[in-house]
């Protein structure tokens, strides 16, 4: 048996964009193992996305997608004397994009009645625009930070 590294370290650029972050997303999206699947899922979303997107590349307008979707600021539980309390902490860059991911494919899985790959170019283009179920989630954990900042000097 090899060593078990971090996907990261084992991560290849896809084939269509040579985007490690595409790579990332389409494991991300994989069910079952059928990586061939999610990325005819993939590539399909980045068609529609490209035909109603055009003056920007699809995988630009899936990058500033996900960067609008990721969080900075998160609130964690703390313990402290008895008391828990929602402590608002900097989110460290690959838990961002983890986050980011995980977010936008809740939000399509959500969504019912259509291709996947339908939903997730719907989702790509509203978070593009700053708007949508993944980006209402980011702008949530915002607010909760920003309910929660008179604990921040709990962060330790």
């Amino acid at each position: 048996m090899g060593k078990i590294t971090s996907s990261r370290e084992q991560l290849i650029p896809d084939p269509l964009f040579g985007s490690l972050l595409a790579s990332k997303f389409i494991n991300c999206l994989m069910y079952d193992g059928k990586k061939s699947v999610a990325q005819q899922v993939f590539y399909k979303a980045m068609e529609i996305v490209a035909q109603k997107v055009t003056d920007v590349e699809p995988i630009e307008v899936f990058n500033r997608a996900l960067d609008n979707v990721k969080p900075s600021v998160e609130v964690r539980s703390k313990r402290v004397g008895g008391a828990a309390y929602q402590v608002p902490m900097q989110v460290n860059r690959n838990r961002q994009q983890s986050l980011g991911i995980r977010w936008m494919l809740q939000a399509v899985r959500e969504k019912k009645g259509r291709g996947t790959h339908e939903k997730l170019a719907e989702e790509i283009i509203a978070a593009y625009k700053r708007e949508g179920a993944a980006v209402t989630k980011r702008d949530n954990v915002h607010r909760m930070a920003d309910a929660n900042k008179a604990f921040a000097h709990f962060a330790w």
